[in-house]
């Protein structure tokens, strides 16, 4: 299974996250096939608070690509912005072992709150983390009255990684599919002017992502 995604179901059902890895072996270990190779420890790379949005730092391990073209609407690139760093904020706390980690709570509220913590307390348990590069493109906002907004876009995660923090050993498995996910986001401006998400739902091997 992919990272940050959830079991393949409609926008009317609450869904559950899982964990990067697909196919595992052991009950609650994210395993991510056979092929192994030792990551060495990398510094950490921090992007500063701004207009009272947390600081997210992280391991340069991870990299993200963000091909998502400014709209030239202020309010939808701000919805953009704030995605870019919600999905780095979860990782943050996956990073952290912290299934209550701040800054990701910063940019989810409600159900997507409470699906986003059951996600990265997986990892905790399994002390597991990721690692790897994503990139993000074919994003499509908008934005309505009343401060709603919705985010679609797509994920490539086929060098994307779970890591074994004992170890630090990361396992791979072949591309599939399943590397390219579809996500549908639901969000609301709240009263620090921050774009939260507040329903997440994906799909992974959609037509409209894969290459």
């Amino acid at each position: 299974m992919n990272r940050r995604t959830v079991f393949l179901t409609t926008l009317a059902v609450t869904t559950a996250l899982t964990l990067t890895a697909c196919g595992s072996e052991e009950p609650d270990v994210p395993a991510k096939g056979s092929g192994k190779e030792t990551l060495s420890t990398a510094p950490v790379s921090s992007a500063p608070a701004s207009d009272g949005r947390p600081a997210v730092a992280l391991p340069s391990d991870l990299s993200y690509t963000f091909d998502w073209p400014k709209t030239g609407d202020k309010e939808r690139d701000a919805v953009l912005a704030d995605s870019e760093q919600s999905i780095k904020a979860v990782d943050q706390a996956i990073v952290n072992q912290n299934a209550l980690d701040k800054a990701y709570l910063a940019y989810y509220e409600g159900e997507a709150a409470a699906q986003t913590e059951q996600f990265i307390q997986a990892y905790v348990d399994a002390k597991a983390r990721v690692t790897g590069k994503y990139r993000y493109f074919n994003s499509a906002v908008q934005v309505r009255d009343g401060g709603e907004a919705s985010l679609v876009y797509c994920e490539d995660q086929s060098k994307a990684f779970d890591m074994y923090l004992k170890d630090r050993k990361v396992d791979k498995t072949p591309v599939t599919e399943n590397s390219y996910v579809l996500y549908t986001t639901q969000l609301r401006k709240n009263d620090k002017g921050v774009w939260v998400i507040t329903k997440l739902l994906s799909e992974r091997g959609h037509d409209q992502c894969r290459p």
